[in-house]
């Protein structure tokens, strides 16, 4: 059977989710039974096999327990810090290696514009005190044998919200920067930095509409949910969120169908245009670029906009989105998308919720997801937007003469590069397709995989709508009255 995960990081990540899940599905979320969780899981007599001892591992168990079941509620990040877990980085910044040959032209001594490096025995030798840590010397010297050493969380961060604390040595975030893209959550190799849950409350929220007569629970899923699993079909996952209680499954990348038609009608009455999809990529300019703010599509994302139609033809609903980005967390918070969507979770807790409720889905025959065009699920990977904007505009009318350049970012060093050309006045396109993470919605941060593999069986899947057109889509959609 194929892994279903990456990283052992993950898969320890998995293993705290499941036991908080199956408290949840219990109802026995007692403060003992959460205490518990770290000694289930690395139980007396066991060898340490990930710190230096099970006392550490258990620790380090018993915060991640306490991100599950929300983390700080002090703290208005979604994504957190595990002091305990963030002590094994190197912090030495330039550091010279064994591969130092002592050469005579001392490249790396005059390249510092701090006199930081002398030549001690045949070595060069940092200076700590006077090194700006540049790395003009790392540059300069012509065997590589210096090193600019860089916390993978920070270099990570494309948006610098992550620094050291001088005292401690610990990473800190700093939430007036950080935009939840969680690049350092996948990219951490100790797994110190990690995603508050809300699974617990997705769990709630199913148990109180008591099997769906108090309200009905929809699922909106989003279309990166094909590249999750190798030997596992979207409509087998679709079969097992019903099983889990959900009234209905629905497609983000109808939403995104919708979000294209308006999106097109947008651009082309005001000219430039910047996407409204990704949160990340929203947080990004509102923080960074404020005076392209007003650039921002007013169109709200597709989860969103998937989510008012379901509340339009059924206002009690109570909808969860369920993908693999961890801005969406920070969306549903602190966005008017919240007003519509109750709460986001990710694939890997979706995954998690499906082992405790012991759900097989193998084992099931599936059901199928029709609405979406192929360009509304194509907003899973990078230029899938721009292509169906462009889609959208070419079935527009009185969209005549119109030229579209569009750009699309992939990665947040890309989306930087186009929002700072903008605001110079530089950028020659005319709309801006950002995506926060490399590859789109299917290189998020919390998916199961990033397997190339599963890359192409999403490929297959987003192909099986080819014959839709964005309006035959949307015109049956349910569209929300403000949108």
């Amino acid at each position: 059977m194929t892994p279903l995960f990456d990283t052992d990081v993950q898969v320890l990540k998995h293993k705290v989710l499941k036991e908080v899940a199956t408290l949840a599905l219990n109802d026995a979320l007692s403060p003992q039974n959460t205490l518990a969780i770290a000694e289930k899981i690395v139980p007396d007599g066991s060898k340490p096999t990930l710190r230096c001892c099970i006392y550490k591992e258990r620790a380090i168990l018993n915060q991640r327990v306490k991100l599950a079941l929300g983390g700080d509620s002090q703290n208005p990040n979604v994504v957190e810090v595990l002091p305990i877990a963030c002590d094994e980085c190197p912090v030495d910044g330039i550091a010279v290696t064994q591969a130092c040959r002592g050469c005579i032209a001392h490249h790396c001594m005059n390249a510092c514009p701090k006199d930081a490096i002398t030549i001690v025995n045949r070595r060069a030798t940092i200076d700590k005190d006077r090194c700006i840590e540049c790395g003009r010397c790392a540059a300069a010297c012509p065997y590589g044998a210096i090193l600019k050493l860089e916390r993978p969380c920070i270099k990570a961060c494309k948006v610098k919200a992550i620094s050291i604390d001088p005292e401690t040595q610990k990473a800190d975030i700093d939430p007036s920067k950080c935009v939840s893209c969680g690049a350092c959550v996948y990219q951490c190799p100790f797994g110190a930095i990690s995603d508050k849950s809300f699974l617990t409350k997705a769990i709630e929220i199913i148990r109180n509409s008591q099997d769906n007569r108090r309200y009905h629970t929809y699922a909106v899923i989003a279309p990166s949910i094909a590249a999750q699993y190798a030997d596992i079909t979207t409509d087998q996952v679709v079969e097992g969120l019903l099983r889990l209680g959900f009234y209905e499954v629905a497609e983000a990348a109808w939403g995104a169908d919708a979000v294209a038609y308006h999106e097109a009608r947008e651009l082309v009455e005001k000219g430039f245009l910047t996407s409204s999809c990704c949160p990340a990529f929203v947080s990004l300019t509102q923080k960074n670029y404020p005076a392209l703010a007003n650039k921002v599509s007013h169109n709200p994302s597709p989860m969103a906009m998937m989510a008012l139609s379901i509340r339009k033809k059924d206002p009690t609903a109570e909808i969860i989105f369920i993908g693999p980005c961890i801005a969406k967390k920070y969306e549903t918070l602190y966005t008017p998308s919240g007003e519509a969507v109750r709460c986001a979770i990710t694939f890997e807790e979706m995954q998690a919720w499906f082992m405790a409720a012991e759900i097989d889905l193998r084992a099931l025959q599936g059901v199928k997801l029709t609405k979406a065009s192929s360009y509304g699920r194509g907003f899973a990977r990078c230029g899938g937007l721009g292509d169906a904007v462009a889609e959208a505009i070419r079935e527009m009318d009185g969209a005549e003469g119109f030229e579209l350049r569009s750009v699309s970012c992939n990665g947040m060093a890309e989306c930087n590069a186009a929002l700072l050309k903008a605001s110079r006045g530089i950028l020659k396109e005319n709309f801006v397709e950002g995506m926060a993470c490399d590859g789109g919605c299917i290189g998020g941060p919390a998916c199961l995989s990033h397997s190339a593999k599963n890359r192409l069986q999403f490929q297959k899947y987003e192909k099986l709508e080819t014959g839709r057109t964005i309006a035959e889509a949307v015109g049956q959609f349910d569209m929300p009255d403000n949108a």
